[in-house]
């Protein structure tokens, strides 16, 4: 049996891999999907969803009969269509530009899911929206103690269940960080993310979220990170990216405010003229004990980076900065520490005091 690996990076969206194994006639035998995308939906759904595309592209089905089965979840970031792409890729040992049969581009529309937007941050409707809806969600904003990385990934979901089943109330969690971490999205192969070897050697552990997205390099004092846990009805009616503006234009206005020129890219980072300030996830949970069904969205900003040392334990795929204008992922990072005279600690202790003053 021999496994290889095709990528893709959809232009402004996310990475899809697939690796493939394959007898020794170079038939496909099975196939695993991974890479940095969201797939927001009922947990149980969206792995079926990922089996089912997985066997659909060893049999050579159509992969919009599978999307058709799960009207309910919404694949971001990529489409059918990238995904087709990589698993292509694999199959011509990552040759670039592999087409069809008949020479279509496999950029075909396959499965795409839209996620347009109707609203922007620079308009007054997102801004009437914006204001009604964080001054009805009303969340308690809580400094709380640092923890390890597994049991900050087991805080995040047991808090976001919790609100589910309308057992806490909205809530904006500031936490920090006891130990160095790898954090790997929901859908990312730690292997393809993350020298193990080297992580190790370093002192770093490796958790995985549960929510898509990239790798995140983590030293306490060096990020800023916060959660909102919040009932599903307060992104009711949004598209994917309206969701994410409406949950992170709060610390966009706090950074403006310390003159830092902070705006929003892509679906979910935040950036500044400089390069990537910080990056959020989202993940729904459903409804349970009669409760309202819970939003989990969480931003991890960069104040500082040992940039070499990042460089070392991180994995980065030429196809992921395909579309980049810069073709380094250290090089895309402009940590906030470059931006400001602001220490961590006071800087910290601003966007708690903005949020309380703002929505407490």
């Amino acid at each position: 049996m021999i496994v290889m690996r095709g990528e893709y990076k959809t232009p402004g969206g996310k990475l899809v891999g697939v690796e493939v194994v394959v007898d020794e006639s170079g038939k496909p035998v099975t196939c695993t999907i991974d890479g940095d995308f969201f797939v927001l939906g009922d947990d149980d759904a969206a792995r079926a969803m990922l089996a089912q595309l997985e066997d659909s592209l060893i049999a050579g089905r159509p992969l919009a009969g599978v999307f058709s089965h799960y009207p309910s979840l919404k694949l971001v970031g990529a489409d059918g269509a990238a995904i087709s792409a990589a698993y292509q890729r694999a199959l011509h040992k990552g040759q670039n530009g592999a087409s069809d049969e008949k020479g279509r581009s496999i950029r075909a529309k396959v499965g795409v899911v839209d996620v347009s937007d109707r609203l922007t941050s620079n308009n007054d409707a997102f801004h009437q929206l914006y204001k009604k809806r964080w001054d009805a969600l009303h969340p308690l904003v809580v400094h709380d103690i640092a923890r390890s990385p597994a049991d900050q990934m087991k805080t995040d979901e047991d808090w976001a269940r919790q609100v589910a089943r309308g057992q806490r109330p909205a809530t904006l969690r500031f936490w920090h960080w006891a130990e160095p971490a790898v954090v790997v999205g929901r859908f990312q192969s730690v292997e393809r993310e993350v020298d193990v070897q080297a992580a190790k050697q370093e002192g770093f552990d490796i958790v995985r979220r549960s929510t898509g997205g990239g790798a995140m390099f983590i030293e306490p004092g060096d990020v800023i990170t916060y959660s909102l846990y919040a009932p599903k009805g307060f992104v009711a009616s949004l598209g994917v990216n309206e969701s994410f503006r409406l949950c992170d234009q709060w610390v966009i206005d706090a950074l403006r405010g310390l003159g830092i020129d902070a705006f929003f890219s892509g679906t979910n980072d935040i950036a500044s003229s400089q390069g990537k300030i910080g990056g959020a996830a989202q993940r729904l949970y459903p409804a349970g004990d009669g409760g309202p069904g819970a939003l989990l969205h969480h931003v991890t900003l960069a104040y500082d980076i040992d940039a070499q040392k990042m460089g070392r334990i991180l994995k980065t795929s030429p196809e992921k900065l395909s579309d980049k204008a810069v073709k380094s992922a250290v090089k895309r990072v402009a940590p906030i520490k470059r931006q400001t005279d602001v220490p961590f600690e006071t800087l910290s202790s601003y966007l708690e005091t903005y949020a309380k003053l703002s929505y407490n």
